[in-house]
């Protein structure tokens, strides 16, 4: 993949394509051979035009009337995310969701591999979970050195985020991927994603009120209010 097709692509394009691959695998297993941007764009909600924009940026073409080969599509895909290959990476926080992050094993399929885990608690340093051993985190920027990381995980506690950031901007790292619930400073060539889990269910508790409310019937409303009386 060159840089300049890289940069030509845009980060909503990036967010949309592991959804087209989610689809695209499903109708492998299905036996589908043969897929349209019109059926992709049906099942996702999304414009065809868009579709066929997104794909393109993979460097793949379709066959008019005809669309595009399942198998070709996924791969072109995988290739253009760089799934197809395995990179390794760091994680430092092993509380509830570090645990249910190592015990994913779909990563691997997405060209992830969580290779060391660090923690800064004494009772769980040494001991081992999902088949990894919990180090310290004070080793993190020498082994991530060493093992030449790229990737760092944080899933640890917001007061430390930016302490964990800073051991793994030591140890090289270049891209972390944020699931403390604030944000991180970093260098400018440290790119940082940040994991909105509670964006996400701030979205999703207020349209689930909204359409609570909506079903709801003036009886209902006065019912509510004579039990608040």
């Amino acid at each position: 993949m060159s840089p300049d097709k890289i940069k030509s692509v845009s980060e909503p394009t990036l967010r949309r394509l592991p959804s087209y691959l989610h689809l695209l695998k499903r109708l492998d297993q299905q036996g589908r051979g043969i897929v349209s941007c019109t059926y992709i764009s049906k099942d996702l909600k999304l414009d065809p035009t868009q579709v066929r924009k997104d794909l393109a940026a993979t460097g793949i073409v379709g066959k008019p009337k005809i669309g595009y080969d399942v198998n070709n599509l996924i791969r072109s895909i995988e290739s253009f995310l760089d799934w197809n290959n395995q990179t390794d990476a760091f994680l430092a926080g092993v509380g509830n969701l570090g645990r249910a992050l190592m015990g994913y094993e779909r990563f691997k399929d997405y060209g992830l591999n969580i290779v060391g885990v660090f923690d800064s608690d004494h009772e769980k340093i040494g001991t081992t979970v999902a088949d990894r051993k919990i180090l310290p985190i004070a080793k993190l920027p020498e082994l991530a050195r060493r093992m030449h990381i790229n990737i760092g995980i944080i899933t640890a506690p917001a007061e430390a985020a930016q302490i964990i950031a800073d051991l793994m901007i030591e140890g090289g790292i270049i891209a972390i991927w944020n699931f403390a619930p604030t944000s991180i400073k970093v260098p400018d060539n440290v790119i940082v994603e940040k994991a909105h889990l509670y964006t996400s269910l701030a979205v999703l508790s207020h349209k689930l009120a909204e359409a609570l409310a909506n079903e709801r019937s003036p009886e209902d409303e006065k019912g509510i209010a004579n039990k608040l009386e």
